[in-house]
C-alpha cells in the first residue's frame, strides 16, 4: 500500500494537471513511444519556443484531473504512455506544433485534444493545426492596419524629395480649384437674374397687342362708310 508521502505527491500531481488544464485554451495529448531522446528534445524545444507546456505524467493522474475540469470524455485515450502539451496564450499553437512534428515522426501519435473546455475529435485537431498561428494571424492584420499609413508617409517622402517643384504644383491645383468653385457659385444668381427678365418681358406682351386689337373693331364702320356712296349714286 503506498505511504502517506506517496499519495500526497500523487494528489499534488493530479492538482497541478487539473490547474493545467483549466487555464489551458487548449491543448493535445500524444503517445510519445519511439521518439529517441533527441527527438524528444527537438519537440520540447519547439514547443517551449512558442510558450506551450508539455509534459508526461501516468494516465491515473489524468484521469482524476481530466475530471476535475468537466473533460471525462479523454479517459478513452487514456492507455499507453501519454503526454500533454497544453498552451494559455495560442490556441492552435499546440495542435499545429504537434502534428507538423508528426508529419516527420510517424511514431508521434497524437491521442486526442480539448479547447475551451471540450474535447476534439482527430478531424477537429487536424483543422485546428492547418489554422494560421496567433503571430501569423497579428501580422497579418498589422499589415493591412499599416498599409494606408505606409501610402501616406510615401506621399511625405515624395513631397519632401521633390521639394519646391511638388509645392508648387500642389498650388497651382489648389489655384485652379478655387475659380471653378467660385464660378459655380456665381451660377445660380446669374440663372435667377435671367428668369427676372424673361418674367418682365412676358408680362409686357400683352400691352402691345391693345391696338392691334381696337383696329380691328373699327374696321365694320369703315367698311360702312365705304359702302354709303356707293347706294347715292342712282339719285343723281
Amino acid at each position: 500500500m503506498p505511504s502517506e508521502k506517496v499519495l500526497e505527491q500523487k494528489k499534488q500531481a493530479v492538482v497541478e494537471i487539473a490547474d493545467a488544464l483549466k487555464a489551458a485554451q487548449a491543448g493535445v495529448l500524444v503517445d510519445y513511444r519511439g521518439l529517441t531522446v533527441e527527438e524528444d528534445t527537438q519537440l520540447r524545444n519547439n514547443l517551449r519556443a512558442a510558450n506551450v507546456k508539455y509534459f508526461v505524467a501516468k494516465n491515473t493522474l489524468i484521469r482524476f484531473a481530466a475530471k476535475q475540469v468537466g473533460l471525462d470524455n479523454l479517459e478513452e485515450v487514456l492507455s499507453g504512455p501519454t503526454a500533454l502539451a497544453v498552451s494559455e496564450e495560442d490556441p492552435v499553437a499546440p495542435a499545429k506544433i504537434l502534428s507538423d512534428f508528426a508529419k516527420d515522426h510517424e511514431v508521434l501519435e497524437i491521442k486526442s485534444g480539448f479547447m475551451d473546455g471540450a474535447v476534439m475529435s482527430l478531424d477537429e485537431i487536424k483543422t485546428l493545426a492547418a489554422t494560421p498561428s496567433k503571430e501569423t494571424l497579428i501580422a497579418k492584420m498589422m499589415g493591412s492596419l499599416n498599409s494606408p499609413v505606409s501610402s501616406l508617409v510615401r506621399l511625405l517622402n515624395t513631397i519632401v524629395e521633390g521639394g519646391e517643384e511638388i509645392s508648387d504644383l500642389i498650388a497651382k491645383k489648389a489655384g485652379e480649384a478655387a475659380p471653378a468653385e467660385e464660378a459655380k457659385e456665381e451660377s445660380p444668381a446669374e440663372e435667377v437674374k435671367e428668369e427676372a427678365a424673361a418674367e418682365e418681358t412676358a408680362e409686357a406682351a400683352p400691352a402691345e397687342e391693345v391696338p392691334a386689337e381696337e383696329t380691328k373693331e373699327e374696321t365694320p364702320a369703315e367698311e360702312e362708310k365705304e359702302d354709303a356712296p356707293a347706294e347715292d349714286a342712282p339719285a343723281e
